[in-house]
């Protein structure tokens, strides 16, 4: 197996592919920061970990600074080994999200490296559970949408062979979301999932009052309808709705999702690579989700998550939010509305060097 001999990494800030907004934010553009893994006789392997518009820097500098010198001489064949290792160096910055940030880029290059050694697709490496996985739409339902538009496009994400659509709400009037809700399940019938993500917009009386209102509309899940620390809360809303629960996008530590199992606090896990960790950390998430009965279904990041969902028998939904088309030449495959992991090895990313290039911003750190 491949001993890491270079490391090096950089920052890129990816324009959004579309507008996107929701209940607390607006997607300004995607900072990506990219490690680049060098073993011998030319073997690459390479990570990446994101943010949606701040904080890139501070990840790049913890990455650089602190955690790359500790990579060069590790065995890409030990991705458990090296993680800890460096997650105990950085115990004064851990849990945290820009930790979390810097290890995923690192970690995921390392599974990119050693998948590529041996000649194996991520989703084998990780476990090859399933061969494909239920796909669901978000591109089409963002909070600044329209009735009619928010309507046409779910309609087209049926017709397109999507299994589902996810809704973002919020609305300043609780009447509102419920109208929006109501005209889209008209519109696409009751055999397709529809899935509805406050972003952390509500208060607990305004989320229990909310989930009232949208369950004649037969949800798939309510997400993050509250702060992400407020398990207790979230815990409480789960048993007074028939709608199930979702979180994961915002915690940042196998521990911070064990709380929400523990609580019966979620129903769906939503845990995403870049802010949990890497890939390492996020299978543990995952199978301590199949421990307790609860599937997984993974933000944002589908051209990784789809190998990860397929890796595991309790991945149930990978999220469509196509916005590494810029930069890459691969393309995530779906068939009769289920993504289908690459079959190439390696994590089944192909960057677009030069367009890659052209995203990155000479700026001087002191």
């Amino acid at each position: 197996m491949p001993t890491i001999e270079r490391a090096d990494a950089w920052l890129c800030h990816i324009p959004v592919a579309a507008v996107r907004t929701d209940a607390v934010q607006s997607f300004v553009e995607q900072e990506t920061v990219v490690v680049r893994l060098a073993g011998p006789d030319g073997l690459e392997g390479r990570g990446y970990s994101y943010t949606i518009g701040t904080g890139g820097t501070a990840v790049l500098a913890l990455v650089e600074d602190y955690l790359l010198p500790r990579v060069v001489g590790a065995d890409a064949a030990r991705p458990e080994a090296l993680w800890d290792r460096l997650r105990r160096s950085t115990l004064a910055t851990t849990v945290g999200p820009i930790t979390a940030l810097a290890l995923a880029a690192i970690d995921t290059a390392v599974w990119d490296l050693r998948a590529r050694a041996l000649g194996t697709p991520l989703a084998h490496l990780a476990g090859g559970a399933q061969d494909s996985v239920a796909l669901y739409d978000t591109e089409g339902c963002w909070l600044h949408f329209g009735t009619d538009e928010l309507v046409a496009n779910a309609v087209a994400a049926a017709d397109a062979g999507f299994g589902g659509v996810k809704v973002k709400i919020g609305k300043e009037r609780a009447a509102d979301d419920a109208a929006r809700l109501a005209a889209v399940r008209d519109a696409v019938g009751p055999g397709m999932a529809i899935m509805v993500d406050a972003n952390q917009g509500f208060t607990r009386d305004e989320a229990a009052r909310r989930a009232h209102l949208l369950e004649p509309y037969d949800l798939t899940w309510i997400e993050e309808p509250l702060a992400a620390d407020d398990v207790e809360g979230h815990a409480l809303l789960a048993r007074s709705t028939s709608i199930p629960v979702a979180v994961g996008e915002s915690l940042y530590s196998l521990g911070q999702f064990r709380a929400y199992l523990d609580a019966g606090a979620a129903s769906v896990l939503q845990p995403d690579v870049a802010r949990v960790g890497g890939i390492t950390p996020w299978l543990k998430v995952a199978h301590l989700a199949e421990a307790f009965g609860v599937p997984v279904a993974p933000h944002f990041l589908m051209e990784l998550h789809v190998s990860l969902a397929a890796a595991v028998p309790n991945g149930r939904w990978v999220e469509w939010i196509p916005q590494l088309d810029s930069v890459t030449t691969s393309r995530i495959r779906h068939a009769r509305g289920r993504a289908l992991p690459p079959d190439a090895p390696g994590i089944g990313i192909d960057w677009d060097d030069r367009a890659l290039e052209s995203t990155v911003k000479a700026k001087e750190r002191a």
